[in-house]
């Protein structure tokens, strides 16, 4: 059975997103859509009131760090 993903687990957040959208640059990414695909993840417990404008944008540099360390 998969762990739940909380607001914190910054690594698993990441590689979901890059998974999901491989081709996106995560900093061109508004933090509403953001948002939005985080609350999609699978397996993600975190709710909408818990978000702030750091922990997205900690899982925005995340995300840029898997994105990039999977860069040609």
């Amino acid at each position: 059975m998969p762990q739940p993903i909380g607001w914190t687990d910054l690594d698993d957040i990441a590689i979901a997103l890059y998974e999901s959208r491989p081709d996106t640059d995560p900093l061109q990414v508004r933090f509403t859509d953001l948002l939005d695909w985080v609350l999609e993840i699978e397996d993600f417990i975190g709710t909408r009131e818990e978000s702030n404008e750091a922990k997205l944008e900690a899982i925005q540099m995340a995300w840029l760090e898997e994105w990039k360390d999977n860069q040609d």
